[in-house]
C-alpha cells in the first residue's frame, strides 16, 4: 500500500495550489483521510480531516480557505488552498486509515510534497 502526494509547488501570497494524493495498492477500504503539514523547525501539525462518508474538519488556521475532499472511486483524497499565505509554507503529508487485503488495519503517510508562499 502506498499514498502518492503530488501539486506542491511555489505559489505568490494570495494564490492557489490543489494537492492531490492517490492510494494504490492491494486494499479493502479506506476510512478516514487526512492532511498534516510540516514548517521548518516545527512540528508536524493537522490541517484537514474528511470521513469515507464524506463529513469534514478543519485546522482553525485554515478554515474559510482549504477544502478537503475525496474520490472514493479513485481512493483519491484533494486540498485546494485559495488565499495562500506564506505561513501555509510547508511539507504537506497526506495520511489514510487503511485496511489492506493482507496485514492489519493501520494509518499509511504519503512521502510529503512541498508548497511554498512567497510574499
Amino acid at each position: 500500500v502506498q499514498l502518492q502526494a503530488s501539486g506542491g509547488g511555489l505559489v505568490q501570497d494570495g494564490g492557489s495550489l490543489r494537492l492531490s494524493c492517490a492510494v494504490s495498492g492491494r486494499i479493502f477500504s479506506v476510512n478516514i483521510m487526512a492532511w498534516f503539514r510540516q514548517a521548518p523547525g516545527k512540528q508536524r501539525e493537522f490541517v484537514a480531516v474528511i470521513a469515507s462518508g464524506l463529513s469534514t474538519d478543519y485546522a482553525d488556521s485554515v478554515k474559510g480557505r482549504f477544502t478537503i475532499s475525496r474520490d472514493n472511486a479513485k481512493n483519491t483524497v484533494y486540498l485546494e488552498m485559495n488565499s495562500l499565505k506564506p505561513e501555509d509554507t510547508a511539507v504537506y503529508y497526506c495520511n489514510a486509515d487503511i485496511v489492506p487485503y493482507t496485514g492489519s488495519r493501520r494509518v499509511y503517510w504519503g512521502q510529503g510534497t512541498q508548497v511554498t508562499v512567497s510574499s
